[in-house]
């Protein structure tokens, strides 16, 4: 083998690879690290957000320097009610994490630098270039998975600039009161300033598709129902994230490189239910700087465990994404989550943080409507079809 040129290499420069380069270059300064990125910009064009409840305190102040915005409330909105939730909610922009990333990691990364092959020790560039190190971690993002059964949150969000302020000094993180297509819709609004804001139309669906020019259209229709006119769209992004209804790690673990370490949604840490990554993203930074000694040998099994645990821990998250989408009628999946919001304020925290207690588990799932019983037992298994699809026994 030739002499290793880096402690470490991470192939991939979005969120998870991005904090865990991060914070190695925090606590090991003198390790030889390189970041590689494809394109020129660390994160993408992505906007992510966290409770404060989803990371721990610690750890909220080496992300600090991350978050653009931090509200302390937020709200939701569904035909029967409208409520404030006192969880603090933070929210982290791709060019603020990549400014923030550089000012510390800077000759670390190399952008245009587009992976062709991995394996423990090598990463092979598309320019034929080959380069070795110790260890080398896959945070290249979710590829195409088979095995997984899935549905899909997907969204297109438009940073618009109003004509005059718009009145909302907190987020909404779900209005309900939209007209439902696609399965279940909600818009998502986070004020950046007194006439800016993100706006997101956003979709529990069935399928990925994605219709830009209608989307957009919906998000700019909905400004107008709340008085609001676009001045200027300043930014666009789009996203389809996956909501796991049934599989195992597993089928995520499959498409990595044997004795390659994965992290990020690559090693199947997200929320199967809300898909955030942010806090998970976070742990694995934490691991991988706590790890030793840092060999591709050490630490793929230490992040196959934690994955597998981690699937085993959303086993509770799965059931209820089937009880949505497959025993919820399309048109009244918006009931399940009017229903869910209304339970007790640490129980919400807890479920954002995939923390719940047995208790909580037993209250989420009591009365759950609309779903009717003999339609929420057919879906309790774990299985690659929809058996309320199927002709009935």
């Amino acid at each position: 083998m030739k002499e290793r040129d880096y402690d470490v290499i991470i192939a991939g420069g979005g969120l998870a690879g991005t904090l865990a380069a991060y914070r190695l270059r925090q606590l090991h300064p003198a390790m030889r690290l390189l970041l590689l990125e494809g394109s020129t910009q660390l994160g993408g064009n992505h906007t992510w957000s966290f409770h404060d409840t989803d990371i721990a305190p610690e750890a909220r102040a080496w992300i600090a320097p991350f978050v653009a915005h931090r509200w302390p409330q937020q709200q939701v909105r569904f035909p029967k009610y409208t409520r404030m939730l006192a969880l603090g909610y933070n929210t982290v922009f791709a060019e603020i994490l990549h400014r923030t990333a550089i000012s510390l990691l800077g000759e670390s990364v190399r952008f245009e630098a587009a992976v062709r092959a991995i394996g423990p020790h090598r990463v092979e560039l598309a320019n034929g270039e080959e380069l070795c190190g110790a260890c080398v971690i896959d945070a290249r993002g979710l590829g195409a998975v088979d095995g997984l059964t899935l549905a899909y949150q997907k969204f297109v969000g438009l940073e618009v600039r109003f004509d005059r302020p718009h009145g909302q000094p907190y987020p909404i993180i779900m209005d309900a009161t939209a007209a439902q297509h696609d399965g279940y819709r909600f818009v998502y609004t986070l004020p950046y300033a007194d006439d800016r804001m993100l706006i997101e139309d956003t979709y529990y669906s069935d399928t990925p598709d994605l219709d830009l020019p209608a989307l957009e259209q919906r998000c700019d229709d909905y400004a107008r129902t709340r008085g609001w006119t676009i001045a200027e769209i300043r930014r666009r992004e789009k996203g389809v994230l996956p909501v796991v209804l049934g599989g195992s790690a597993d089928a995520i673990l499959a498409q990595k490189p044997a004795g390659v370490p994965a992290i990020g949604v690559r090693g199947g840490f997200f929320h199967h239910t809300t898909s955030y990554s942010f806090p998970f993203a976070v742990r694995s930074a934490e691991i991988i700087a706590a790890a030793g000694p840092l060999t591709s040998e050490a630490l793929d099994p230490l992040m196959q465990d934690w994955s597998h645990r981690h699937w085993q821990g959303q086993r509770f998250f799965r059931l209820l994404n089937r009880m949505l989408f497959w025993a919820a009628k399309p048109a009244e999946r918006y009931r399940v989550l009017e229903r869910f919001y209304e339970l007790g304020e640490p129980l919400i925290g807890r479920f954002y943080n995939a923390d719940l207690t047995r208790t909580d588990k037993a209250r989420v799932l009591l009365g759950w409507p609309p779903v009717p019983v003999h339609r929420a037992l057919r879906v309790v298994a774990e299985t690659k079809t929809n058996p309320i699809a199927q002709p009935a026994a």
